[in-house]
């Protein structure tokens, strides 16, 4: 599934790239089989599809797939032994660990001057400058340094020789013409590596650009263990990709003054790398759902209802196929698509006009249905019975007209209609579901009410 944090670091780059003239680079780096499944990098693709991301823009270029280059990886490895910047190593973890006393202190270099030759079981390390530091030149964390003591002489090619992720993505990024790297700040402590290996390769590195790390709501870094983190399930679950696409750009930076909401054009016009911040992002759901809600309201009433669609069948819709009206659900939408956060909840609110009967939802059951409902409820049957048309103004008027009967105000004399009709105390406006749920079906319904509270008397 497509993290978040690969959205929001592929929005930073697709910026970066349309706004220089330049390329989009999309590479699937499936040297490892376990992890590798054509379904996969269809959801890669289509994932990225959906927030503005695709393959018609000249801006985008690939997929490259990294083990279609293999034999160049291999080349590069042998290249850096040939040329003394790289030695092989037959160490294990426990004689490290012998030696060490840990195996969590680094490689200590014992096989740099052994003149090992290729064998199999025999990794390949990076003979890492003793002295001096590697400085990275960051975009967004200015000029880190990185002393060279520190850096182990880390393995660029496994025991069986396949190439290490570390230079398979140096080699495939000179292959590629790659000038500029914006990545999350984890991959930050393999970037001074990397580097090294870009200049032993004779090239100059890219210009990089580490971004904040994405956090939850107890500032923890987003884990897909125990955070949803899937840009799949944000969308199955009815968020707009322009509201998730404005929401990620603004993960770690701010086009200045109070605006939040606007497009991606404009975000893409007034995006900056360097002005991205270095601190946590704290990837705040509510705020995501109050985002949604803005451009759900901003939909015309067209838009809305298409795009509420894939939640009026199967599996989302709880009503027979058969019993779903077109035309009657056109006329709801207007009415939902203000109340709405998300288009999953959209079945919630017009269930009622397409099933056979209300849902049982005993808790709206128990809150509206107070001593005094059935004498309501039957007033209210005989009211609407008796009215000659059947629009929501008139209809209104006669729970008005039961309200002044029964003391009450308009909202606690149409609180046991709605559950008695819809099911739940919250929803649509009422007299406007009524109209459209028609005369037969909401008589009936009060019906049922009363002779369920007649019954087994209205709960206290």
């Amino acid at each position: 599934m497509f993290h978040v944090g690969g959205a929001r670091s592929a929005l930073y780059n697709w910026a970066v790239a349309r706004q220089s003239g330049g390329r989009f680079v999309l590479r699937i780096e499936d040297t490892d089989a376990a992890r590798n499944k054509p379904e996969w990098i269809d959801g890669i693709i289509s994932a990225l599809a959906a927030i503005g991301i695709h393959d018609e823009d000249p801006a985008f270029e690939g997929p490259y797939f990294q083990s279609h280059n293999a034999g160049r990886h291999r080349e590069a490895a042998e290249g850096l032994f040939a040329a003394g910047r790289a030695y092989y190593c037959d160490c294990t973890r426990e004689q490290l660990k012998e030696r060490t006393g840990s195996e969590h202190l680094g490689y200590d270099g014992f096989c740099r001057e052994r003149g090992l030759g290729y064998a199999a079981g025999r990794a390949l390390r990076f003979r890492t400058p003793d002295e001096g530091e590697t400085v990275v030149a960051d975009l967004v964390r200015g000029e880190p340094a990185f002393p060279n003591s520190a850096i182990e002489d880390f393995v660029i090619a496994r025991g069986d020789g396949s190439p290490v992720f570390l230079l398979a993505n140096v080699v495939d990024d000179l292959d590629e013409g790659i000038t500029q790297v914006i990545r999350g700040e984890e991959h930050l402590s393999n970037t001074p590596k990397q580097q090294l290996l870009w200049e032993a390769l004779g090239a100059g590195p890219p210009v990089w650009a580490h971004l904040p790390v994405i956090v939850n709501e107890k500032r923890q870094k987003l884990s897909k263990r125990r955070d949803k983190v899937a840009l799949e399930d944000y969308l199955g679950e009815g968020f707009l990709p322009e509201a998730l696409v404005n929401y990620l750009m603004l993960l770690g930076w701010g086009p200045g003054g109070d605006r939040e909401i606007m497009p991606y054009e404009e975000l893409e016009r007034l995006f900056r790398i360097e002005d991205v911040n270095t601190a946590p992002a704290f990837f705040d759901v509510k705020k995501l759902t109050a985002f949604n809600g803005e451009y759900l309201r901003a939909l015309a009433p067209a838009q809305f209802a298409a795009a509420c669609v894939p939640w009026l069948v199967a599996p989302y819709a709880p009503w027979r196929p058969e019993a779903f009206d077109k035309d009657v659900f056109e006329a709801a939408a207007p009415l939902a698509r203000t109340r709405l956060t998300r288009l999953s909840e959209i079945t919630g609110y017009v269930d009622f006009l397409f099933l056979d009967e209300p849902v049982d939802d005993e808790v709206s059951w128990h809150k509206a249905m107070k001593e005094g409902a059935a004498d309501i409820l039957t007033d209210v049957r005989a009211g609407l019975a008796a009215v000659t048309g059947w629009t929501a103004e008139e209809l209104k008027g006669v729970l008005l007209a039961v309200g002044e009967q029964h003391g009450l105000k308009l909202g606690k004399a149409q609180a046991p209609v709605r559950v008695a009709v819809t099911g739940r105390t919250v929803g649509l406006p009422l007299f406007e579901s009524l109209e459209l749920l028609g005369r037969e079906r909401v008589l009936a319904r009060l019906d049922t009410a009363i002779r369920r509270l007649a019954g087994r008397g209205a709960p206290g």
